[in-house]
């Protein structure tokens, strides 16, 4: 089967254009604005951290373990902003010498990535200030860039939509509800969704673009790379819950025995494979486009890959 031509939608590069000269905004000027954590408030919200479900938890406990949640949550989304800008780098060669406003709609693209990782490199730096020492932050994000930016393009972009799109359900649905949460964080997170919400749109957009120009055969080889980078990417969560519970557990004033300490990391990672993996395979729009893209054959292999995660 021969590859396929594909046109380039204009009209909605150019709305992604107008909408992010309309939402731009300024790290310190319009998000920061002179503020501190303040620990005495959840960071991240239940819908998200599932803290609420762990019964021998104390309030205050299930507050720092928020923090701790949040404050790897930020450093998630830096991570992945890493692979991601260099990728809409490179699929912007296609439009170097061709439609000048999808060039321009990706290179804005580009510039607010780069802006939200310096945001979210601020980020860890002022919860380091409130929060205790010894967190760490597993993964090192050049190196999960450079194995990413490895495999297709086509698994890279599917990758990439599955989480902006998993971004906007996490705002929309559980940070901006809860009047519990540090209102910083939930600033942090409001003025990231305005930009990235045009990202979901351009994602979509090169994804298909892609995959009209791939062969059948690419993109059957493209599906296994998609199964391999969702199979990497839950194991960095294991390590990073594994990292996350143990700060907690040797932080907090109150010992727990084998059987909560067992429970505690089962919870945290549960927790962490719900926000980047779960939520996302599950939201409408990508299982839509995914059904589109794939034949009935490879939609049952992902499936079988991710039933050990999806639980």
């Amino acid at each position: 089967m021969q590859a396929q031509t594909f046109n380039v939608d204009t009209q909605r590069y150019a709305r992604c254009i107008e909408v992010s000269k309309r939402v731009r905004w300024d790290i310190d000027d319009d998000v920061i604005r002179g503020r501190r954590f303040d620990t005495a408030e959840k960071y991240l919200p239940d819908g998200l951290s599932c803290v609420d479900r762990i019964e021998f938890l104390t309030p205050d406990e299930q507050r720092f373990l928020s923090q701790i949640q949040g404050r790897t949550y930020a450093n998630v989304f830096g991570l992945v902003e890493r692979f991601i800008n260099a990728k809409v780098l490179e699929v912007s060669r296609d439009h170097w010498l061709g439609d000048q406003t999808a060039l321009e709609a990706l290179i804005r693209f580009s510039e607010e990535e780069m802006k939200h990782q310096a945001l979210f490199r601020r980020i860890e730096r002022m919860a380091g200030e409130a929060m205790p020492e010894g967190y760490r932050f597993v993964p090192d994000p050049n190196e999960v860039a450079g194995a990413v930016l490895g495999k297709s393009t086509w698994s890279v972009l599917a990758l990439t939509c599955h989480i902006e799109l998993f971004t906007q359900a996490h705002y929309t649905q559980s940070i901006e509800p809860d009047h519990a949460l540090s209102d910083l964080f939930k600033d942090v997170f409001l003025y990231h969704w305005r930009e990235e919400s045009q990202h979901a749109i351009m994602d979509e957009l090169e994804w298909r673009r892609e995959h009209a120009r791939l062969t059948a055969e690419e993109r059957d080889a493209a599906v296994d790379d998609l199964i391999a980078l969702v199979g990497a990417v839950d194991g960095i969560l294991k390590l990073q819950a594994a990292a996350d519970t143990d700060y907690f557990l040797t932080t907090v004033e109150r010992r727990f025995d084998d059987g909560k300490r067992e429970a505690l990391g089962a919870a945290v990672l549960d927790a962490y494979r719900w926000q980047y993996i779960v939520s996302g395979v599950q939201h409408p729009r990508f299982a839509a486009i995914l059904g589109e893209l794939v034949t009935g054959a490879q939609a049952e292999r992902i499936g079988t890959a991710l039933a050990p995660i999806m639980g």
